[in-house]
């Protein structure tokens, strides 16, 4: 997505704490044109080690951005806290954490890592709402010798926690980018879409893509069997503004797509269960990369827009002795608090819990869509069928099964209901959805006195 020019080049920025000693540096700078607060650890010195000067600097640069409501930069290479500095190190990078934590839900935080970043200061990384990765880039909180010291078991770098590790299993990563002009320019992208504090709306963008396109597309994705598979990406592309898409988080939890991008030059979020990994069903890292970016966009005013085609919550004894409940709950609660306009469109499976947790009618969304295709219900038909008429003959069950799916898997029964504003094409798809979130923009919801939730983490 092209929506801004390259990364400045610094000239002209405001340095911060400029005559400190230490590994990081910061400035007021630009970056396509939007007033950043940039911070970098510089790997030369020391391997990026945090002295307790360098902690305070990156601290001094978090709280310019909380301060002066600016986006927040970081370009991090770290070897942990410098043992030079004793337990002074430690509480430098601590200062920092701190600071960090306190931007957090109030300026928009982009961290690129670019090389080892252990120890403690990799815990920084958890605080930053979006991390790029560079392809040799790692990190990890013990290193391989501690985890051969205390387990026995031999693990290198790439495998405790290089990049590859943490696009596709730990979900730190949102991207993977070949070298730190790459991760600028991502970061820039990403920066284009947000606002710049949690008190501004998202910025528009100059569109040419008429919005009343039809999008005939987005429903030929969809296969001529209930059980085929097709890429819900495609049909994010169809209805966004010239088909750009900005996917983040995209090798974790592959059964959730989620990203920005724009319709009718108003930034959005978007989420969609993905049939091309696991049938679109929901475990627990789909249900925290859900959770996660429905906060990220509640934060910084990002109306949503949530694609449902899933045909339930993924069983097994692993996922439930994990905690499924608990973290299933985690998006449960993010919808449920979330006052940013929503729209949602049903397209295909709609089964049972997941069916709800993917921001139902009653959860609060705003605008609810189905798609002739769309089937809500308890379960689908042959299961409904197997509980209802377990004892019937093979004759009867396949009768009661047509008779089911004719009845009660369509959207029409849920429209009479209220769960569904408007049953449409999937041609209109487009239009329809950039016409509710026009009709949303004033949409203001006044929040409650208390603190904060208690919701699960």
């Amino acid at each position: 997505m092209a929506l801004a020019s390259k990364p400045s080049s610094g000239r002209g920025a405001t340095t911060l704490r400029s005559r400190s000693k230490g590994t990081v540096s910061a400035q007021v700078t630009e970056l396509g044109g939007r007033t950043v607060v940039q911070a970098r650890i510089d790997p030369t010195v020391r391997r990026g080690a945090l002295d307790e000067v360098s902690g305070l600097n990156l601290a001094a640069a978090a709280r310019l951005a909380l301060d002066q409501r600016l986006p927040l930069v970081a370009v991090i290479t770290s070897s942990g806290a410098d043992v030079n500095d004793g337990v002074a190190a430690l509480h430098g990078w601590g200062t920092a954490a701190a600071a960090l934590a306190a931007c957090s839900g109030v300026v928009p935080s982009v961290f690129v890592v670019t090389g080892p970043t252990v120890s403690g200061p990799s815990l920084l990384l958890g605080l930053a709402d979006i991390v790029i990765f560079t392809e040799t880039a790692s990190a990890y909180v013990m290193g391989p010798g501690s985890v051969e010291s205390f387990t026995g078991e031999v693990v290198t770098v790439e495998t405790l926690g290089g990049a590859n590790v943490h696009r596709s299993h730990t979900g730190v990563a949102a991207a993977i980018v070949p070298d730190e002009l790459a991760g600028l320019e991502l970061a820039e992208v990403i920066i284009a879409l947000l606002p710049g504090n949690c008190d501004e709306e998202p910025p528009s963008w100059p569109n040419t893509d008429p919005i009343g396109r039809l999008t005939p597309e987005a429903g030929d994705c969809l296969p001529t069997t209930a059980t085929g598979s097709y890429d819900i990406r495609n049909v994010i592309h169809a209805i966004a503004d010239d088909g750009d898409f900005v996917e983040l988080w995209a090798g974790w939890a592959r059964n959730m797509v989620v990203g920005l991008t724009t319709i009718g030059g108003r930034a959005i979020g978007v989420l969609g269960n993905q049939p091309m990994a696991l049938a679109g069903t929901l475990n627990i890292p789909a249900s925290q990369k859900g959770a996660r970016f429905v906060a990220f966009c509640d934060a910084f005013n990002i109306p949503l827009v949530t694609l449902v085609d899933t045909p339930g919550f993924f069983p097994g004894k692993d996922l439930e002795w994990r905690g499924m409940i608990r973290h299933g709950a985690q998006l449960v609660g993010a919808y449920a608090r979330a006052t940013v306009p929503r729209v949602c469109v049903l397209l295909r499976k709609a089964y049972g819990g997941a069916y709800i947790v993917m921001d139902s009618k009653r959860m609060g969304n705003d605008v609810c869509l189905a798609w002739p295709t769309a089937e809500l219900a308890v379960m689908g038909a042959r299961q409904a069928v197997e509980v209802l008429h377990r004892r019937e003959t093979d004759e009867v069950k396949a009768l009661h099964e047509a008779t089911y799916t004719e009845t009660l898997l369509n959207p029409w029964i849920a429209a009479e209901r209220g769960l569904i504003d408007m049953v449409i094409e999937p041609a209109e798809t487009r239009r329809v959805v950039a016409e509710a979130l026009e009709m949303l923009t004033t949409k203001r919801e006044v929040l409650g006195p208390r603190r904060h939730d208690n919701l699960p983490l």
